[in-house]
């Protein structure tokens, strides 16, 4: 017998950890009722694509319902807090910090015991795991709405692109820093698709990510079109979902992108990323590995030239997208 509601709590993070977390709320789904989620109000707009949740609430909402249930993945005072003060019963949480006293289960990331390698979509069903929920397929799930395909449809129609394109997101969420984001690697990466296959490719990104975009378009040649800025998460997930392939830097688009089927090449520049854990994760996924020779220093947040990127190898990427097209072809 199904109990009535559950709630999982995956406020915290970039996009990619919010829908990388819906698989709990679809494990959740096979013994509850009905599940919502809280999540950050900057991912309103992503949660509202994610099936498996019957509301979405912002943190700082006040809690519409009862809930026998709650998960927190991304636990902070904050959000271990909000199911404690709200008395739900069985609060599922992270073992070993201060505030993990306010949970009723408290569950070890595996990292925390020195596995590297686990899909972190495996890791956040331990969460699930501890009140007996669980999937045999935790791929995440992301559906764009009718406003959104016909955002996507208008975007086409104004650059007169038709059936057959590539996506390509150079960007992940520390690219802000742009003066330290190099575009070569990317230029070169555009240019000899385009040459080759004779397709459009649309470069995307946030409106921050214009100047890259742009810079990358305007070194690859016509058929290379930045529109960074120019659509939503959702408009982003209806047009990776139309395209031949996506190709994209570790980041949340990409795993939008593997989310809603698209054939999707995980970039993996730095040696400190980790695409075991962090790769898209989907039926029609590939992934290039880091190739540069990082010193072991330089992390994704503190690395001062970026140069893996600027140094990107083309020929394995290009490589990793034939694989995973001609893999397609044979299904």
């Amino acid at each position: 017998m199904r109990s009535e509601r559950a709630l999982l709590v995956a406020a915290g993070g970039g996009i990619g950890d919010t829908l990388l977390a819906g698989v709990v709320g679809r494990a959740l789904r096979a013994r509850f009722a009905a599940v919502d989620a809280v999540v950050l109000p900057a991912h309103a707009a992503l949660a509202a694509r994610m099936p498996m949740f019957d509301r979405r609430l912002a943190l700082g909402d006040r809690l519409p319902a009862r809930y026998d249930t709650a998960i927190v993945t991304w636990a902070t005072l904050q959000t271990a807090l909000l199911p404690f003060a709200a008395r739900i019963p069985v609060r599922v949480g992270q073992a070993r910090r201060l505030y993990s006293a306010l949970f009723t289960q408290r569950v070890v990331v595996r990292s925390e015991r020195g596995d590297r390698t686990t899909p972190w979509t495996q890791i956040l069903l331990d969460y699930a795991r501890a009140i007996g929920c669980d999937l045999d397929d935790p791929a995440p799930e992301f559906v764009p709405n009718d406003d959104d395909r016909s955002d996507a449809d208008a975007l086409l129609r104004v650059h007169g692109v038709g059936d057959a394109f590539y996506v390509l997101h150079p960007t992940r969420a520390l690219s802000a820093q742009h003066a330290r984001w190099p575009t070569e690697g990317l230029v070169r990466l555009a240019r000899e698709l385009a040459r080759r296959d004779g397709i459009p490719i649309f470069v995307t990104g946030a409106a921050g990510d214009a100047s890259i975009a742009e810079a990358i378009a305007d070194g690859s040649g016509r058929d290379v079109i930045a529109v960074a800025g120019a659509t939503s998460i959702g408009a982003f997930g209806a047009l990776a979902s139309r395209a031949r392939a996506v190709m994209a830097v570790d980041s949340g688009p990409m795993h939008v992108a593997a989310a809603v089927g698209a054939p999707t090449v995980g970039i993996f520049a730095l040696q400190s990323d980790e695409p075991d854990r962090w790769g898209p994760q989907g039926r029609r996924v590939a992934v290039v590995r880091p190739a540069y020779p990082c010193p072991p220093w330089h992390k994704k947040e503190t690395c001062p030239d970026f140069a893996c990127v600027r140094e990107l190898d083309s020929a394995r990427i290009i490589a990793a997208l034939d694989g995973l097209l001609g893999a397609a072809a044979e299904s």
